[in-house]
């Protein structure tokens, strides 16, 4: 059968992390200019809902799970260097991160906005404190619901530095998910 799909001409940038050769390098932002660089980041984590009610409630045996989320997000944005490899080490002027309760849809949203003045952004920093204080989540509720799933880590926005300011388009509305005894009887189809 063939292909009918168009193929879309895509400028990017170069790939900064390998040099000429391919081989992979830290960026050199030596000469960069100073400026005051923000980053903000979003995910979720699901959940079932009586999980949710749970650390809404403050009904959890381990304590303050939104509290102990955002203590381990931020610490984790200050140790981004340490854990990927071509990060540069920052010093970052402030860290926040916020949960919002979206019980409709049996989940918490977070938010980590990260910023720093100096040569090179914090977008790293504000995606792992996300991924970092959601998985603290999971951890911290894990023995009363295993199927809990982070989903949709993103960058929101940026500003800041040569590419200047940079926003994420709306994500259009999630389609509900498929019943998994629908997924199995139409595969056996």
């Amino acid at each position: 059968m063939p292909d009918y799909r168009v193929k879309k001409q895509i400028k990017m940038n170069p790939l900064t992390h390998f040099n000429d050769k391919g081989q992979a390098q830290m960026v050199d932002v030596g000469d960069k200019a100073t400026s005051q660089r923000v980053a903000v980041a979003e995910g979720y984590i699901r959940m079932q809902p009586e999980t949710l009610e749970r650390i809404c409630s403050g009904d959890h045996r381990k304590g303050d799970v939104a509290g102990i989320a955002r203590i381990a997000g931020i610490m984790a944005s200050k140790r981004t260097a340490e854990l990927i490899p071509l990060c540069h080490p920052l010093a970052l002027t402030h860290v926040s991160v916020d949960f919002t309760t979206e019980t409709g849809q049996n989940r918490i949203r977070c938010q980590a906005t990260t910023q720093t003045t100096g040569q090179t952004g914090v977008e790293m920093e504000a995606l792992l404190a996300v991924q970092i204080a959601l998985l603290t989540i999971y951890d911290m509720c894990k023995a009363v619901d295993r199927g809990m799933s982070i989903e949709s880590v993103r960058l929101l926005e940026k500003s800041g530095g040569q590419s200047g300011h940079w926003k994420a388009a709306s994500p259009a509305a999630e389609p509900p998910a498929p019943e998994l005894d629908s997924i199995i009887s139409n595969s056996a189809r």
